[in-house]
């Protein structure tokens, strides 16, 4: 298909009739575009909102955001950034009761919550409140969750359907980001009527890709006659007191998602014949893993339809849709349930057909065979190249004449299936040039520091006595359960400023009120530096951290700073907090862990990436200070690389043996490098 050509990066989102394309978090923008254009449609005059906090694969979403506002102001569509997820959440039902509200602007909000699967946990009570509560007739909501299922850049792996499962939430599971849009839509009618808030998974493969997504045409969706909703209705009311109503509705809101999806589904027949005897159910990414593995052994649409084959794809993933999935098993022996991670259309399916008739019951497989054993991975992601000898094997069962076993064989042979794999070289991360981690997470001999959320965490494969990981937020809390019982006196306590503003500073508090000895070190760069570099919710200095952990009673505040002339004009700083340059880190350290309770060191300096970004951008000057290193006088100690811990000092090799040099492109300017007073580093200025 050709694309029409744009000229603005605002056609790839505002013009959902046009081929564009697209990158995940474009796409959902376009997304929230096109409630905005349907309402208008439909005579409804409602506004949108977005509120949630980043993290990867939902990193980049509110930069997106940014980006296009004049479009989305436009279209009375408001983004509010969040401190942390669970207050977005609690914003996001604030818009519900806009509904009810008789000076409202609007008849309604369509609002979108965003998060991490982390963040879905961590919001749970939140969430569950929310959906409790309910959506307006006229507004909606959509929960998505940004799921690592390969822990490619979370704590863990992550799913959250089966949370959204327990807060008795719908969850919609789009495939590729073609369906985002039409997915999005579809959440919010739902949402409307049911009364549910709806979600909506949003996974690393997808939501961080690009693809060409083709032109749609957005209708409304039609509304189910003749189904009654229980007194007092599904939606946001109030009064709403505390009660076993609350329970009793969440139930009715499942029946009216029933209802919905019946004459409005998601689901789609893929692949239908008559004379089949097996069918294959997949649910979101995991449908494409299974049409290229299919591909690998020849089985395209036609194919399938000849050999008696049918192929169902299930787009609402919980509750499933039983009309049309009934109809789909209907003479089938066999049906293969293809999904990522820990089961959820599976067991659904099951149940559907435990007490249907033997001859209307198919044996159903997916994470265990007909035997319990263990079939499809429960773990890590799904892949063609994983999927192919599983289904391989299963389809040869029905089919033996046809040897596909031997097909994936040869397959994997040509390296097209191993292609499709996971790359089997991995490179550990490590700081950037010039990172402020280089230097600050270092700790005086004798001593071991604890990590936490962020960056700074690759301290722990570093030679930094650095151990441990909580949930973001928690960071230095585990010390003080441990503390109790160990011999070990003291630990730092790694805490990043983003990290501190999102949640970390009630850990800190709880360190504070139980009287724990530890020492944070507040790592300020004034930038949520590990997903993009995006400013902190809302105002955040070091005179205001250093303000209010005095305020609630920690022994200790000690600033260390790269740039310390910086703060000879600095005037609201608490009374007996000293600044040190950065070179008396280890002395400043070895003073805090040595007094009794709560101390707290803030580390002052520019993220390496971000000062990067503005060189870019000429927001900042560059330096016209070179370093460089005499290959005639350097010994090769690498004394330089134990101060600076930088990445740009590369080895040299030489005549005389192993050198050092700094490359000068990947080179921040950082000049920890110089702390060693190397008679072979020699400056240039120009």
């Amino acid at each position: 298909m050709l694309l029409k050509p744009v000229n603005r990066v605002e056609n790839h989102v505002l013009h959902h009739e046009d081929g564009a394309f697209l990158t995940g978090t474009q796409a959902i923008v376009r997304m929230l575009l096109a409630q905005h254009r349907l309402d208008r449609s439909q005579g409804m005059h409602t506004a949108g909102f977005v509120s949630g906090y980043r993290g990867s694969p939902l990193s980049g979403l509110d930069q997106e955001l940014w980006r296009h506002q004049a479009l989305l102001e436009e279209a009375a569509i408001r983004f509010l950034p969040a401190i942390n997820e669970d207050l977005a959440a609690t914003a996001i039902l604030g818009t519900q009761r806009i509904g009810t509200d008789p000076e409202a602007l609007y008849e309604g909000v369509f609002s979108l919550w965003y998060g991490k699967g982390p963040g879905v946990d961590r919001s749970g009570d939140a969430l569950k409140h929310g959906n409790a509560y309910g959506s307006s007739p006229k507004g909606g909501v959509l929960v998505m969750a940004g799921d690592d299922h390969g822990c490619v850049s979370s704590s863990m792996p992550h799913q959250s359907d089966q949370a959204f499962i327990a807060w008795s939430m719908p969850v919609l599971n789009p495939a590729s980001i073609a369906e985002y849009i039409e997915f999005g839509l579809y959440g919010w009618a739902l949402s409307r009527f049911s009364g549910n808030w709806v979600g909506f998974k949003a996974i690393s493969e997808t939501v961080e890709s690009s693809a060409s997504v083709p032109p749609m045409t957005i209708r409304g969706f039609k509304t189910p006659v003749g189904h009654a909703y229980p007194s007092g209705g599904v939606h946001y009311r109030w009064p709403d007191f505390p009660s076993i109503g609350i329970e009793e509705r969440l139930s009715a809101k499942l029946d009216a998602v029933a209802a919905f999806a019946r004459i409005n589904s998601i689901d789609r027949h893929i692949v239908t014949s008559p004379h089949a005897r097996i069918g294959i159910i997949s649910c979101g990414k995991a449908h494409f893993d299974l049409v290229e593995a299919l591909r690998l052994i020849g089985l395209h649409q036609e194919a399938l339809e000849t050999l008696g084959v049918r192929i169902y794809k299930i787009g609402l993933s919980y509750p499933i849709e039983t009309c049309r999935l009934m109809q789909f098993v209907e003479g089938l022996q066999d049906v293969l349930v293809v999904e990522e991670k820990s089961p959820v259309v599976e067991p659904q399916i099951k149940s559907l057909l435990y007490n249907q008739p033997a001859v209307a019951r198919p044996v159903v497989l997916g994470k265990v065979d007909e035997c319990r054993r263990p079939f499809i991975p429960s773990s890590g992601e799904l892949s063609p190249s994983l999927l192919l000898p599983l289904l391989a094997r299963w389809l040869d069962r029905h089919f033996p004449e046809k040897r596909f076993a031997i097909l994936a064989q040869l397959s994997g042979q040509t390296g097209t299936a191993e292609a499709l794999g996971p790359a089997p070289a991995k490179r550990t991360p490590y700081y950037c040039s010039g990172c402020p981690h280089n230097v600050s997470t270092v700790v005086p001999e004798g001593s071991r520091a604890q990590a936490g959320i962020g960056c700074h965490f690759m301290a722990s494969w570093m030679d930094r006595n650095t151990t441990g990981l909580t949930q973001m937020g928690g960071e230095g809390a585990d010390w003080v359960g441990q503390s109790l019982f160990t011999k070990t006196p003291h630990v730092f306590q790694n805490l990043s400023d983003g990290t501190y503003f999102h949640s970390g500073y009630l850990a800190l508090r709880q360190a504070v009120a139980a009287r724990t000895n530890i020492t944070y070190k507040i790592l300020y760069n004034d930038v949520v530096a590990m997903t993009g570099g995006q400013p902190i919710d809302g105002k955040l200095s070091v005179s205001q951290i250093a303000c209010q952990v005095t305020d609630e009673g920690v022994k200790k505040v000690v600033i260390v700073a790269k740039d310390i002339d910086r703060y000879a004009l600095v005037t609201d700083l608490p009374a007996g907090v000293s600044v040190h340059e950065r070179s008396k880190l280890d002395a400043v350290q070895r003073q805090l862990r040595d007094i009794h309770g709560v101390t707290v060191l803030i580390y002052d300096q520019m993220c390496a990436a971000e000062k990067r970004r503005q060189r870019k951008r000429s927001s900042i000057v560059s330096s016209q200070r070179h370093v460089v290193i005499n290959a005639a006088v350097c010994e090769g100690c690498g004394d330089c690389g134990k101060q600076s811990n930088c990445m740009s000092i590369l080895p040299l090799e030489t005549e005389f043996g192993r050198k050092r040099v700094i490359d000068q492109f990947s080179c921040n300017k950082d000049l920890s490098c110089m702390e060693g007073l190397c008679p072979s580093f020699v400056s240039v200025i120009g």
